[in-house]
């Protein structure tokens, strides 16, 4: 009985050059099916061989790392380079003494204020334009991400795995080195001062200020205040976060901990990480949810805590600074009220974009952490005395817990009054 889909040697077969004269229709068709089948055969042999070395170079060129840095840099160096107000090396050199004078300044009035000198930060501040601040910036992004990328190559990148594993961690590359660009530039265009240290550092080191001098001058002007003041209101606030980081030396391990176990947990839990990013990002947009943050639906619980611990410390860093630079700016910094007036309103000025931006990226948590810190610690200095925050610098077990943030008084009674545990 005839296969239906093999031909019949007693019939020519179809579609196939004829057979040569005088050779016979039936041996001639044969020899035409297993030419065709030995063709077969080769090119798809080939394509396997191809497909083997596509897939090893893909593999090779996944391995690379899931961002590629150089791509990041370029593309927020060239967002914030066509941004307005752009300063010439020269320009910037010639402010420098401008702000070495303030530092001069600044530094004194906060060592009285604080009980803390604070010897050599005046040689360690540095005017950048947006370009260096992105710069300084995608190096510590790339020595986070170092941290976790080994570990998270080898859960998505098996050996052997084949060219379409690969081909989906060079396409999630292309895709995050644009994101993370996009922010960076997103940021750079806007930062005015950075306390710039590298917490995951091998050794200790000092930490850098940078001044972006061309975000101060533009802010400078949108908020219609004068140059020099607010420059001096802004050294105030960075050169706090040098106090504060420099004045404690507890501090820069203790975030560093919980950092490094961040990332590590981090590392451990990518299996549905995507999907679920995806799901929590959609419900926030909608404006579902429970309350928390987006980024907080990603976590295991473990995570979650060491993730509010650390917004606590992260909003009383940035809450006390806030609350430093105005009140040891009166006498200082003129026409101070107006300044930090004019600022804080613009900081609830967003636009749309803005604001979706923002809490895209997760930037709206450091628009919270000013808000919630410079409450507690203004209520702090209100029901005590400013001298009573200095209890906050004493060690880790004073620091306030997410809930106390919220409550002040309930980190009154567990530290100041001696009630109580965390």
């Amino acid at each position: 009985m005839t296969n239906r889909h093999q031909p019949s040697r007693s019939q020519p077969v179809r579609g196939v050059a004829a057979a040569p004269a005088g050779s016979g229709g039936g041996r001639g068709g044969e020899w035409a099916t297993d030419r065709r089948w030995q063709a077969g055969f080769l090119v798809g042999s080939a394509l396997g061989v191809a497909a083997t070395i596509l897939g090893r170079r893909a593999e090779r060129s996944a391995r690379r790392g899931l961002v590629d840095w150089e791509d990041v840099e370029r593309l927020a160096v060239q967002r914030v380079e066509r941004g307005p107000n752009r300063l010439s090396a020269a320009e910037l050199q010639a402010v420098e003494g401008t702000y070495r004078e303030v530092m001069a300044s600044v530094v004194p009035r906060l060592a009285e204020a604080l009980g803390t000198p604070l010897p050599g930060v005046v040689d360690r501040a540095l005017v950048v334009d947006r370009a260096t601040w992105v710069r300084a910036n995608v190096a510590t992004f790339r020595s986070l991400i170092a941290r976790i990328e080994s570990g998270l190559l080898e859960q998505v990148v098996r050996s052997g795995g084949g060219l379409t594993a690969s081909a989906m961690v060079i396409a999630n590359r292309w895709v995050t080195s644009r994101q993370l660009g996009f922010l960076l530039g997103f940021m750079g265009a806007r930062v005015l001062g950075q306390y710039d240290i590298a917490l995951l550092a091998a050794e200790a080191e000092d930490g850098r200020l940078l001044f972006v001098e061309e975000n101060i001058q533009a802010t400078a002007r949108a908020l219609d205040v004068p140059i020099g003041p607010f420059r001096t209101w802004i050294a105030l606030h960075e050169t706090t976060h040098a106090f504060e980081f420099e004045g404690h030396p507890w501090l820069r391990p203790y975030l560093a901990e919980r950092l490094e176990r961040q990332l590590t947990l981090f590392s451990g839990s990518t299996s549905t990480l995507g999907r679920d990013a995806a799901r929590a990002l959609g419900r926030a947009l909608r404006g579902e949810g429970s309350g928390e943050h987006w980024m907080e639906r990603l976590m295991s619980p473990e995570q979650r805590t060491l993730f509010r611990e650390t917004q606590a410390v992260m909003s009383l860093l940035e809450g006390f600074s806030d609350y430093v630079m105005d009140e040891v700016g009166r006498g200082l910094v003129p026409g101070l009220e107006t300044i930090s007036a004019r600022f804080h309103d613009r900081r609830t000025q967003r636009t749309a974009f803005e604001r979706a931006i923002l809490r895209l990226t997760g930037m709206d948590l450091k628009m919270e952490q000013y808000r919630r810190g410079e409450a507690f610690v203004r209520a702090i200095a209100e029901a005590r005395g400013r001298t009573a925050l200095d209890r906050v610098w004493a060690s880790p077990s004073t620091l306030p817990t997410p809930e106390e943030i919220e409550a002040p008084a309930r980190w009154i009674a567990r530290v100041l009054d001696g009630q109580g545990a965390p």
